[in-house]
Formats: structure tokens, C-alpha cells, sequence
């Protein structure tokens, strides 16, 4: 098939800097889409003018209607890294575009800061909550975020400030590669403090350098969050029993989880903090809960949390397949033949239970079905009078399978 799209990354260098088939595709295109300081990089084109829309997703449509026409469409840096290319090439049919990357904002961010760029973390702020780079927070950690605008900057320090970071060393670097590149430097704390005098370019990247503060207690990535991490109102899945939960449920990158019965969504939000690109839905009857669990999720940085408030299995009918599944609470057969039915290829089912009666549907389903049947128990030293003793919360009885 012949393309008739070039998706080409264009830098504040602009038009010069381009590859000679970048240039070339441009040159020869009908219709070039793009912002308007795309366009400003490259005034002379002759071609019919587009801006697209906010959010971009609102021109994808119109771009699939343009086949037939030579288009090109100017985006920044390398379009398949955290830009409009990766949505572009999901549209479009093998061999319908071509893509023509650019320096990206990453490499020259970390050629500013001489930064190896195998060594830090990449992330995005850029149409999208500003909270889901919170479980990159690691001392010593350095992470580069693309942003959506001057306000993402004291939004990233207030984040690390509240989250014992507010030494973090924060640098933006604004247009880079241009005539008019910037560089402001500060703390997180300076920063979150400075208020409407934090003088930061609307176009710019992030440079981060964590730094905790003493005393300060920094939430790792791995399963097992603390309990008190969590709001909760004691309905909680506990930290030994939810760090094997998890590697139960095995998350990989872009999968989604459903957490029937998701509680104060400890095991949804550990599985977003676990893995890139992660998707989770939380299924609750309770609206409290549902409350509870969006602040854990805002504050863990798992925005990506979607919460359905009803009751399994008639909530389950229109969601999305998920590539695994929690039960947490309310186990029955319905619920478990809908879930199970419902899981894609490969899926992983787990079903945690404390009654007499789940342990006995338990034990009868992996009688029918299979898979592996534990009993989790774990004792924390506690206070007891003048000294300590042993206290061991209810024993939870785990079903896991896969289909």
C-alpha cells in the first residue's frame, strides 16, 4: 500500500533542521496539519493550512477522511515517544503512514543536563493528570517529564514537596534547540511556595532530580504498600496478603485489572503504580468506599483508576475485557462465571476470601476449575502490655487461575 500520511517531527531548529525526505514529503503534501507554533516552524509551505483541535483525539476522524490526498502532519520531536504518532499508526493500515522522527525533547533535555539518557526516567505530563508520575518519586532518581503548560511546573513541585521531596532539584528547559531556549532552576519547594512568580515558559520540559528529605518515608514501586499509606475505613486488604495478591495477578504493561469489590482500592492502585500504561477498573457498590478509593488513587498517583459504582455481576456487563481479575469481597458463582468468561487470553483470576462460607465456594470452585488454592497467614509483632507479642489478622483463604 502507498502512504499517503508523513507524520514528521519538526524541533524549534525548524524547517532547516529537517531531513531531507522530512523535507520532501512536506513540499509535495496537499494538506499539513498541526499547532500553530508547528506552522510557525515552518512558514513557507504552500500546502492548505490545519490546526488541530484540543484534545488531538477530536482529529482523528478528520484525518482518516483526507486518504486518497497527500497530508502531512507536524508534530514535536519523535512522533512515536509520547506524541501523536502512536496514536496515528492504531488508525492507520500498515504502510499508510511514515514517520519521520526528530531530536526529541528527551535526548536534548538529557544532553543539557548530562544526563544518560539509559538511566533516567521518561515520563509525561502532557495531557494528563500530573499525579501519575508520582510513583516514579525515588531518592536519587532523575526523571525528564514532557508538561502540559507553565502551570506544570509548580503542579510537579507541589506533588514532591507534599511527598517528602521538596529538596528535589527541578530545572525547566524551555523551546530547546532554538533561538529562544531557556533554562529556569529551583526546588520543589521554592517552586510550590513561588505561587503566580514562578516565571517558567508554557513550552517547555521537566528536569528532575529527587531528593528525599530525612525522615521522610518513600513509597517504592514494588507490591506491599504500607497499610497507612492507604485511607481507609478498615476494610483494607493488608500488606502481606496484597503483595501476594499481586504477584498472583502478575501485572504487565497496558493490561487492565477489574477489582470487584474494590474496598478503599488498595490492589487496583498497586497495580497502576506497578507497571507503564496499566489500566484498572474498580467495581463498588458503596459510595463511600468509591470516595475513599478516588483520594488513594489521586494521591498514590494511580489516576488512571476508573471506578464504577454498582454491583457485580450486573456492573460487569459493558466493561471492557480485562486482562485480569480481583475479587476482593462478595464472591458468588454468578460473579465468578461472568468474570472468568470475560477474561482475554492468558487472563489471571484471584478471589480472596475470610468467611467460612467463601473458603467453602472456594474449595469447590478449584475443585471444578483448577488453579492454586493457599491459605495466607501473617503475624505482626505488636504491643502487649509491657511488652510485645505476636498478633495475626483473619487467615485469608486465595484462589488464583488462569484461563
Amino acid at each position: 500500500m502507498k502512504p499517503w500520511l508523513d507524520v514528521v517531527g519538526i524541533g524549534e531548529d525548524g524547517y532547516g533542521a529537517l531531513s531531507e525526505e522530512a523535507k520532501s514529503a512536506l513540499q509535495s503534501a496537499e494538506i499539513i496539519i498541526g499547532g500553530r507554533r508547528h506552522h510557525g516552524l515552518a512558514p513557507h509551505l504552500r500546502a492548505e493550512r490545519i490546526m488541530w483541535p484540543s484534545p488531538f483525539s477530536a482529529m482523528t476522524g478528520k484525518i482518516l477522511g483526507y486518504r486518497g490526498r497527500r497530508v502531512a502532519l507536524l508534530v514535536t520531536g519523535d512522533p512515536l515517544w509520547y506524541s501523536a504518532g502512536s496514536r496515528i499508526a492504531r488508525i492507520v493500515e500498515p504502510g499508510e503512514a511514515r514517520f519521520h522522527p526528530q531530536i526529541s525533547a528527551f535526548q536534548l533535555a538529557c544532553a543539557r543536563m548530562g544526563w544518560s539518557l539509559a538511566d533516567v526516567e521518561t515520563l509525561t505530563a502532557h495531557g494528563r493528570p500530573a499525579s501519575q508520575i508520582i510513583p516514579a518519586f525515588a531518592n536519587g532518581a532523575r526523571l525528564v517529564v514532557l508538561t502540559s503548560g507553565s502551570r506544570t511546573a509548580r503542579e510537579v513541585a507541589r506533588l514532591l514537596s507534599e511527598r517528602g521531596f521538596e529538596r528535589s532539584a527541578i530545572r525547566a528547559l524551555g523551546a530547546m534547540g532554538g533561538p529562544r531556549e531557556t533554562s529556569v532552576e529551583g526546588t520543589a519547594k521554592e517552586w510550590s511556595e513561588s505561587g503566580a512568580n514562578l516565571d517558567i515558559p508554557e513550552f517547555h520540559t521537566l528536569c528532575i532530580e529527587c531528593v528525599a528529605s530525612a525522615g521522610s518515608k518513600p513509597l517504592r514501586r514494588g507490591p506491599g504498600l504500607p497499610d497507612e499509606s492507604f485511607e481507609s475505613d478498615g476494610n483494607i486488604t493488608k500488606r502481606e496478603v496484597r503483595a501476594v495478591t499481586l504477584a498472583s495477578l502478575s501485572p504487565m504493561p497496558g493490561e487492565l485489572l477489574w477489582d470487584i469489590g474494590m474496598g478503599c482500592g488498595t490492589v487496583s492502585i498497586e497495580w497502576l503504580r506497578s507497571v507503564r500504561n496499566a489500566e484498572a477498573i474498580g467495581i463498588e457498590r458503596r459510595d463511600d468506599r468509591c470516595g475513599i478509593a478516588k483520594r488513594n488513587a489521586e494521591f498514590l498517583g494511580a489516576p488512571r483508576l476508573r471506578i464504577v459504582q454498582g454491583s457485580a455481576p450486573d456492573a460487569l456487563r459493558d466493561l471492557p475485557k480485562p486482562d485480569a481479575v480481583f475479587i476482593g469481597g462478595g464472591l458468588n458463582e454468578d460473579i465468578f462465571e461472568t468474570a472468568f468468561a470475560a477474561l482475554k487470553p492468558f487472563g489471571r483470576l484471584v478471589a480472596n476470601g475470610v468467611t467460612l462460607e467463601t473458603e467453602s465456594l472456594l474449595a469447590k470452585l478449584h475443585a471444578e476449575h483448577g488453579g492454586r488454592l493457599v491459605r495466607l497467614s501473617a503475624e505482626r509483632a505488636e504491643r502487649l502490655g509491657a511488652g510485645r507479642g505476636w498478633q495475626r489478622p483473619m487467615t485469608v483463604t486465595q484462589w488464583a487461575i488462569e484461563n
